[in-house]
């Protein structure tokens, strides 16, 4: 692996022998960095349609790949006839899919993680494998696929037009593509029970969303919904009920939380079925035969759950009894007799059940990473606090296992999106930050998700400003309650977090003593300018939201760290993925040769096999590696020798 870095740091870090006075008497066990960061043992399992097989997610010569292995609800799986599948040998397979014929299986891959996805299956009768969408430069979305149309999916190819995914009907049995649906400018299709589109959104100048539907495949389209732009991101398609006569969606139109409705199609009349007054729903599990709701998710400190159907009532409180975790629906069979259950768990690995409904007894698959148990995992502890303009920010503690709650060194650690969020589970990174000896602090600063529409609308245009501001906050705030040492703080994250490093280090330097940035964009005007040609649809949502690179040249400016590069003085880690399509290698480029010019301490580790973040395993050691000994240097932790 040929992995050009440029080291400009000080001293090397501390080792487990360097033991600081903050960290006392007592000290755990160091979790090796290949165990937190390294290939999961197995991970994503899927039953086959009929229920005999389960595939899953395992490493194959250092390699993820897909294994198989029967499978029966009296003996369990036959871990000895287990057999890998696939033969991915560079980076890796994550997401997978059975086809409902139950002899294809499908995989997504890209190349060097540019992210234009290729769909291939394997014929699990023949082994035979195929590279189905085989097409140079062209990004693979599948749409649908169902339970009654076994051999076909519905695939989005950007091939005749990058900005836009036309749809495409794939037959298995022969691997033919037809396409049946020219995009006329739409975001997203969705597809009825019968594997018709009969539903797109289509985006407005102002940021807005129209959701079209339409009859049947020869019908024309028509208007049934318009979401306002500060719904857009508080707004999805959930499904088309099972006569095709309605649609769920999880919509905030109309309200501040985004609540579960029906919308009959021919009337435009709206039902709510769920609400919650504090956050938005953030799952349904819908009856696969009758395609209506069954229980909904809303994620707050932790995941709760509104059972919509009674029939189910009695098979969540027996998965309740499985684990104190939070259940994730992962699975099913196609006759829906058995789920397979992933429990979110804080402080320890992953585990996957199997849950059989006639019985209401579940059994435990496997856990993601078993060697997990042998070490000292740290609670992720809910908190919040009140910005300095009055709004309550939700975020995350995790502090280091056997140590005093005061005065610690501390990792602020800034999720990408921005529009996503934190939430509570297993972390890699904050079992790493804890255990290496720091207080880990995660906030969903405004714009994430979750909390309403308001609450992700009073992100509009904050960046480096407001968002900025209550990522100080939380500092301040961990500072106030004992927990940070307020002259070792580091700011780090990835993506737009990477971005909030970058402008953590040139607008508030006296806050941080040193920032790490992963593939973080620098210059906000030619982030928007440079963005993948598929994401030209919702332009509109980044010029709303960040700002337009034409009108708003001297703002964007102002809110870019590059700005502002002079005014550095903390030590600088950045990676960055050479082939990343959405913050490109030049976002780096141009903060480190300013670093340079500058002649600011900083190091810069160029992966040119990699995109947005890290899939290989080899990539992610060697940067975890060089990320533990910055912090150790700047901060005082431990690190692994």
């Amino acid at each position: 692996m040929n992995v050009p870095f440029i080291w400009r740091a000080g001293a090397g870090a501390i080792s487990r022998r360097m033991r600081p006075a903050w960290l006392g008497t007592s000290m755990v066990e160091l979790i090796p960095r290949k165990v937190l960061f390294g290939n999961p043992e197995r991970v994503s399992p899927r039953l086959s349609p009929d229920g005999t097989r389960l595939a899953w997610i395992a490493p194959n010569d250092g390699v993820l790949n897909v294994w198989l292995a029967p499978v029966s609800p009296r003996a369990g799986v036959d871990w000895d006839k287990a057999e890998v599948v696939t033969d991915d040998t560079d980076r890796g397979i994550r997401t997978f899919a059975w086809a409902h014929d139950d002899k294809h299986l499908l995989y997504l891959q890209d190349t060097g993680g540019d992210e234009n996805w290729r769909l291939h299956d394997v014929d699990l009768t023949t082994m035979a494998r195929r590279d189905l969408t085989p097409f140079d430069g062209v990004q693979t979305q599948i749409v649908a696929m169902e339970r009654d149309f076994p051999a076909e999916v519905l695939v989005g190819l950007n091939r005749d037009n990058p900005q836009l995914h036309d749809v495409y009907r794939l037959d298995l049995n022969t691997g033919e593509l037809t396409k049946e649906i020219v995009n006329p400018g739409f975001l997203a299709w969705l597809a009825d029970s019968r594997l018709v589109v009969r539903g797109a959104f289509a985006p407005q100048p102002d940021g807005g969303i129209v959701v079209m539907v339409r009859d049947g495949a020869d019908d024309d389209w028509r208007q049934l919904l318009t979401i306002p732009a500060e719904d857009a991101l508080t707004t999805d398609p959930v499904a088309f009920s099972a006569d095709g006569q309605s649609l769920l969606m999880v919509s905030s139109v109309g309200a501040e939380t985004a609540r579960l409705i029906r919308i009959n199609l021919a009337t435009g009349a709206q039902e709510v079925l769920a609400a919650d007054p504090e956050a938005d729903i953030s799952g349904v599990r819908v009856n696969p035969d009758t395609k209506e709701p069954q229980i909904v998710v809303v994620l707050k400190d932790r995941s709760e759950y509104i059972v919509l159907d009674p029939a189910v009532a009695d098979d969540l409180t027996a998965i309740r009894a499985l684990h104190p975790g939070d259940p994730n629906f992962v699975s099913a069979d196609d006759a829906d007799a058995t789920w397979l259950i992933a429990f979110t768990n804080d402080s320890g690995p992953i585990p996957f059940f199997a849950y059989d409904r006639a019985t209401k007894q579940g059994s435990m698959l496997f856990e993601h990473q078993p060697a997990l148990s042998q070490y000292t995992l740290a609670p992720m502890e809910p908190f919040s606090f009140t910005a300095r303009d009055g709004l309550v920010i939700h975020g995350y503690a995790t502090f280091p296992p056997d140590s005093p709650r005061a005065g610690l060194p501390t990792v602020l650690n800034v999720h990408g999106g921005p529009w996503a969020r934190d939430a509570w589970g297993y972390d890699a990174e904050a079992q790493w930050l804890a255990n290496r000896g720091y207080l880990s602090i995660q906030v969903n600063f405004r714009g994430s998700t979750g909390y309403g529409k308001s609450f992700v609308n009073a992100g509009d245009r904050e960046w480096g400003a407001r968002m900025q501001d209550d990522l100080t906050d939380a500092v301040a705030h961990a500072v106030a309650e004992g927990w940070a040492d307020p002259k070792r703080v580091a700011i780090y994250g990835g993506s737009y977090g990477g971005y909030a490093a970058l402008a953590g280090a040139t607008f508030t330097p006296e806050v941080y003593c040193c920032a790490v940035d992963i593939v973080g964009p620098s210059n906000l005007k030619t982030l928007i300018e440079t963005v993948p040609p598929y994401w030209a649809p919702m332009i509109a949502q980044f010029h709303r939201r960040v700002g337009n690179p034409e009108k708003d040249v001297d703002f964007l400016w102002s809110r870019s760290p590059l700005s502002r590069a002079d005014q550095i003085s903390i030590p600088l880690l950045i990676a960055q993925g050479a082939n990343d399509p959405r913050v490109k290698q030049a976002e780096s480029e141009q903060i480190v040769a300013a670093l340079i010019d500058a002649g600011i301490d900083h190091e810069y580790m160029l992966f040119p096999d990699e995109g947005h973040g890290f899939a290989k395993p080899a990539n992610r050691m060697v940067f975890y590696t060089a990320a533990e000994k910055f912090l150790a240097r700047h901060l005082g932790g431990r690190a692994e020798d």
